[in-house]
């Protein structure tokens, strides 16, 4: 995968200004960073470039802010930054003009200076030409650590590609290597587990994945639409049971492909969507009338780690329940514990990526055993739908 971008291996930033666009979108409470892992996961290339003899430049947006507003400043972002990184951050109250230029011009070698959100600017998300001069302005090269921003064509995360050398950081490049593991060239046989509530925002998704895994397992409410395309009796549960026939269609492309959809084979059902209601597991010919599918039972269970057991690659995106509220969330943390079980017993390539999947994995307590998990949402899942990111494509080796 290396050989398709180039990295941080193939420049000497010594002396170089570089531009660096980071992912520094972290929840604040309060003016307060209440979790850094955004920066724990680019603080390596800061400190590698810093300790290489670079300037370091840092380009990053912060929220979605309509012009200049105090709430949306990266200063209080750069000062818990400092404190990850354990090395002086400065700041320049613009990421253009005066401001961003003197500080520019004030660095030493191996200094860190974190630049305004450059979403103060409407130019910023329209990539215009004459922001992107401005910013390309201010270094001589471009390195691009945000993959969870690689999704849109702005001028930090693409339009700078165009104007300055451009190269991976070490986020992007990890990321990306992980991605070619999981769809791009991977140890076969592959399976996916895709979850969460919705078919519809997944139609993209499930359509390239059935040309691209052995077995594709779907949980959540998703399951309970093609349970319904299939004439088994739902209950209250969520399902989109307009999209019958999308499932179906979806049914039989993987047919076509060779492509194994599992789906549960029995449910944990409750009457209320609440925390410990009272359960049952049912088999899928005897669901309630009245009752709502909260979790996959544990029949499915089985065989979703059976599953697991056949694959080499997992590729993860969505919970198999309503994994928020106890008990339902027994069949996400038995399926992700045994998944991390076969990764640690390199029996297994595991990638999982998405918000709810990472949330899921931190409540069983095995994200840190799964082979690479993704923070970029968007990203993660537009890369899964086979479509090509802008700010990925930039970086190839023509």
């Amino acid at each position: 995968m290396a050989n398709k971008f180039r990295t941080l291996d193939d420049v000497d930033v010594k002396g170089k200004r570089v531009l660096l666009r980071v992912d520094l979108n972290v929840p604040m409470d309060n003016g307060r960073v209440t979790d850094a892992t955004r920066l724990e996961r680019v603080a390596p290339t800061i400190t590698e470039i810093s300790d290489k003899g670079g300037k370091v430049i840092l380009l990053a947006h912060f929220g979605r802010p309509k012009g200049r507003d105090a709430k949306d400043s990266l200063k209080p972002v750069a000062e818990a930054l400092s404190r990850v990184v354990k090395k002086p951050v400065a700041f320049a109250d613009d990421c253009v003009g005066e401001p961003a230029a003197k500080a520019v011009a004030a660095l030493n070698d191996g200094d860190i200076l974190c630049l305004e959100n450059t979403r103060f600017h409407k130019e910023e998300e329209k990539n215009d030409p004459a922001f992107v001069a401005e910013l390309a302005k201010l270094g001589d090269i471009w390195v691009s650590d945000a993959f969870s921003a690689a999704h849109r064509a702005h001028a930090s995360t693409e339009g700078l590609g165009h104007k300055l050398p451009a190269y991976a950081g070490r986020t992007m490049q990890a990321e990306l290597d992980a991605l070619e593991k999981a769809l791009g060239s991977p140890t076969k046989p592959v399976i996916a587990i895709i979850g969460g509530a919705k078919v519809s925002t997944k139609i993209d998704l499930l359509e390239n994945l059935v040309t691209k895994v052995d077995a594709l397992v779907i949980g959540g409410g998703m399951a309970n639409t093609f349970l319904h395309a299939q004439g088994v009796g739902v209950g209250k549960s969520l399902a989109e049971k307009d999209l019958a026939p999308t499932a179906l269609r979806i049914m039989e492309k993987a047919e076509a492909a060779n492509c194994a959809i599992i789906l549960p084979v029995d449910a944990t059902v409750a009457y209320h969507f609440a925390a410990n209601a009272p359960s049952h597991a049912y088999g899928l010919d005897a669901i309630p009338a009245d009752g709502m599918i909260l979790d996959v039972g544990p029949q499915s269970v089985v065989r979703v780690q059976a599953a697991i057991d056949d694959a080499a690659t997992l590729v993860w995106n969505g919970p198999l329940g309503a994994f928020e509220l106890q008990p339902f969330d027994r069949g996400t943390v038995a399926a992700a514990k045994h998944a991390a079980e076969r990764t640690k017993a390199k029996k297994l390539i595991s990638i999982a990526g998405g918000g709810d999947t990472v949330a899921a994995l931190n409540q069983a307590h095995v994200a840190g055993d799964f082979t690479y998990v993704s923070t970029a949402g968007g990203a993660f899942l537009e890369w899964m739908e086979g479509k090509p990111l802008p700010g990925v494509e930039v970086l190839r080796i023509k």
